[in-house]
């Protein structure tokens, strides 16, 4: 019988392993590693943060205050994209309906059609893109044959998420938009109206101010699906990031799902005694029409809570009372007695009795098996 548990134990720590390494094993023994996987470790190995391309958009953005001749406001900054486009590289942008996309580039006729369908802080990410698709190509393929891709899907899925990094810095110049952010204490909503961009552009943008010497709060940012599905994730913490759907459903991410529109703010504790200050809120994607249903996501931001000063969602909260305890996942959780527990702990053997029925679903005991 010890000789059968110690084999179980084995055989359930394997599976704890395949869940928490990044990639998927197969039964062979043979791991895939997925692009979005190997495009998510690249942002975890830079902390977000690329400083090629940082100074890539700086050079065109100052090329484009130049060309006006005076400082580029951010409610100019879409015709300016357009005008660049337009006198310097022969594109022409319309707007119109488009089937199943945003935007569209026709390479024969320079035409540059954007959704009609775009909210305008959209539409100037898209231009922004555009421009810097165009304008950064020699920087993004020097960087790309450093990174060395394992496949062509990669390549292209890490060019596109450089790109758009690089379409951010060219909206959110770094030393202004960090001044910002410490002057309004990383309060996302007055982040957005004062460079014209939505939440989630500024939030993403949040996560990449790590530039040695000028550093920001380093935040972790988040996007889930009404599934609890990852979508997008970068950190520049320490904060255990979910790779795939199935987070803590006591987590804010999941919970700002019942308050739309709405920020809302937790302490979240780990059972290794990892303490952060969290604060999320939901977005919603443009209509199709009559009929659709938009997909809503929710924008999950934070820190260690030794940064909460600086942060205006930290106001008025002690850290210690308001302290939710929540986990990476439940098969990965050691936290007992929750009972919002889905999935029984790998690592932990089950406690049962026919007799008893606890609050939580899986009780266990404590120790590893």
């Amino acid at each position: 019988p010890a000789l059968a548990r110690s084999v179980s134990a084995l055989h359930r720590a394997l599976r704890v392993a395949r869940d928490d390494a990044s990639g998927m094993m197969l039964p062979s023994g043979r791991r895939i590693r997925l692009p979005a996987d190997e495009a998510r470790q690249l942002y975890h190995d830079r902390l977000n943060h690329f400083p090629e391309l940082e100074a890539a958009a700086e050079q065109v953005r100052e090329q484009m205050v130049g060309e006006d001749g005076a400082s580029l406001a951010p409610s100019e900054i879409e015709q300016a994209l357009i005008w660049r486009l337009r006198r310097r590289h022969g594109l022409v942008v319309s707007i119109a309906a488009l089937d199943n996309a945003m935007r569209a580039y026709d390479a024969a006729s320079r035409m540059l059609t954007l959704s009609e369908l775009l909210p305008r802080e959209s539409r100037g990410f898209q231009l922004a893109f555009q421009l810097m698709l165009i304008e950064a190509h020699r920087v993004l393929d020097d960087m790309v044959e450093r990174i060395e891709p394992t496949s062509p899907e990669a390549d292209t899925l890490i060019r596109i998420g450089l790109l758009n990094y690089a379409a951010a810095a060219l909206l959110m110049p770094y030393e202004p938009f960090i001044a910002a952010a410490e002057d309004l204490r990383y309060d996302i909503a007055l982040l957005a109206a004062r460079f014209s961009v939505s939440f989630e552009q500024a939030a993403q943008r949040l996560s990449t101010l790590q530039r040695p010497g000028r550093r920001g709060v380093p935040l972790f940012f988040v996007r889930l699906d009404a599934a609890s599905n990852v979508t997008k994730s970068f950190s520049a913490g320490g904060f255990p990031l979910p790779q795939q759907g199935g987070s803590c459903p006591r987590w804010i991410g999941n919970l700002a799902m019942t308050t739309p529109g709405q920020m809302r703010t937790q302490v979240g504790k780990f059972s290794d005694g990892g303490t952060y200050l969290c604060f999320a809120r939901t977005v919603s994607a443009p209509s199709l029409g009559w009929g659709d249903i938009p997909p809503i996501h929710s924008i999950v931001m934070g820190c260690e809570i030794e940064h909460a000063p600086h942060i205006v969602y930290g106001d008025g909260i002690d850290p210690e009372a308001a302290a939710v305890r929540i986990g990476p996942s439940c098969r990965l959780c050691d936290w007992q007695n929750c009972r919002s527990r889905a999935f029984p702990p790998l690592e932990h053997r089950l406690s049962l009795d026919m007799h008893h029925r606890t609050l939580t679903r899986y009780p266990f005991r404590s120790g590893r098996k």
